[in-house]
Formats: structure tokens, C-alpha cells, sequence
């Protein structure tokens, strides 16, 4: 039987570390969905933690080379519709 693997980033790069997406792939999203389902709000303070994270990684050295959509990767898409 497989095992689970959780769908976790690589730092620096910010990838999956188990299917090689941009992370938060999508298990990743539906795994931070459930554990964080009581309460959306803390959800996005803990993704704008890793969006200023991920932000200083991709940038490192290079401030002015922030990756485009990195709002829309880490936080937009957890917003209540």
C-alpha cells in the first residue's frame, strides 16, 4: 500500500518536494485547506508568513527580481469566494 507523502516546499526554490510543482501545489492547497478549514483567516497570515519567505529566497541577492505572481501562488487563491 503507498504510503502518503505530504506535498511539502524545497527551499530555496520553493517546489514540491514530492511532484516538482511550484509550491503550494495543488495537494498542498487541499492539505492547508483542511487543516486550516475553522479558520480561513489564519490560513492567510501563515501564507503571507511563506509569501515574505519565499519572497526573500527567489530574491536573494537580487531584490529587484521578485518573481511575478507570487501573491497570487501563495495567498489569492485561499480568499473566501
Amino acid at each position: 500500500m503507498p504510503r502518503y507523502r505530504p506535498h511539502v516546499a524545497a527551499r530555496p526554490s520553493w517546489r514540491c518536494r514530492v511532484c516538482g510543482a511550484a509550491w503550494p501545489c495543488s495537494p498542498a492547497r487541499l492539505a492547508l485547506l483542511g487543516e486550516f478549514r475553522e479558520d480561513r483567516t489564519a490560513l492567510l497570515i501563515h501564507l503571507g508568513t511563506l509569501l515574505c519567505e519565499a519572497t526573500a529566497d527567489l530574491t536573494a541577492g537580487r531584490p529587484d527580481t521578485a518573481p511575478p505572481h507570487l501573491a497570487e501562488r501563495f495567498v489569492l487563491w485561499a480568499r473566501t469566494r
